[in-house]
């Protein structure tokens, strides 16, 4: 298996990176699992995350070994994410770079955009329907897709039953109203995936810490597996990423 990629841009104008949900299912076609790793300094659960070592760095890494996008957090406070993380990631790539944050309004969908996010995700949890599908639209309307989290099968309804062009859905193995401190699994994504619209690019999010899982997630009907934890707890992150990378023929 290859250890590593020439990063093949798809793009829709001359320069330009191509978009969160083209890159992720070009990663499949090519019979990879498509995995994203999700760059975050720390986490509520597992404490320090990136020990010394410099995440704009860890993202061209990445990228080099093959992965379709990124995901960056940039919540403050326990998981220790800046705006201005942000940008120096998207700045230095040029795979199409995932916001992951508590959005609220559409000011926080301006600053993603300015920050050079090709993509911003929406918790179904923290929005009403009505406040969710204002913020979808008007990422959109900035040129940004969007990749909708869900958590339960309520959720899930609320968003389907919105009526959206979808451009990813994403299952969380785990809960974020807990600030994901629970012991949540990629089960979650096989109970709910049966429920997803064929067709519909669906992530597995959070909770992800094996090949198994990786398997699992896939074989359930996942498109793709968001993966921050389990990389950045790798002694060497990029192995490990190709190890999820190629997951399917491991079996």
């Amino acid at each position: 298996m290859p250890a590593r990629f020439e990063v093949s841009v798809m793009t829709e104008a001359a320069g330009s990176r191509p978009t969160f949900s083209a890159a992720v299912r070009r990663a499949r076609a090519d019979g990879r699992v498509a995995v994203i790793p999700d760059i975050k300094v720390r986490s509520p659960k597992e404490g320090e995350l990136l020990r010394g070592r410099d995440p704009v760095d860890l993202a061209v890494r990445f990228e080099a070994g093959g992965a379709p996008a990124l995901s960056v957090v940039t919540a403050t406070g326990a998981f220790g994410g800046s705006l201005d993380l942000l940008a120096r990631v998207a700045e230095s790539v040029r795979v199409p770079v995932l916001r992951k944050d508590f959005i609220r309004d559409l000011r926080d969908v301006e600053a993603t955009a300015k920050a050079g996010a090709s993509a911003v995700l929406l918790i179904a949890a923290h929005l009403t329907s009505t406040r969710l599908a204002a913020l979808h639209e008007g990422a959109q309307a900035l040129g940004l897709e969007t990749l909708i989290e869900v958590h339960t099968e309520a959720e899930l309804m609320k968003v389907l039953d919105l009526g959206l062009r979808l451009d990813a859905l994403g299952i969380n193995n785990r809960d974020i109203t807990r600030l994901e401190t629970d012991a949540g699994t990629v089960a979650n994504t096989e109970r709910l995936a049966a429920l997803v619209p064929p067709g519909t690019l669906l992530v597995s999010e959070s909770g992800i810490g094996s090949v198994d899982d990786v398997r699992r997630a896939v074989q359930a009907g996942a498109t793709a597996v968001l993966v921050g934890t389990a990389l950045l707890l790798a002694a060497d992150p990029v192995e490990a990423f190709h190890s999820f990378q190629w997951a399917l023929q491991k079996v």
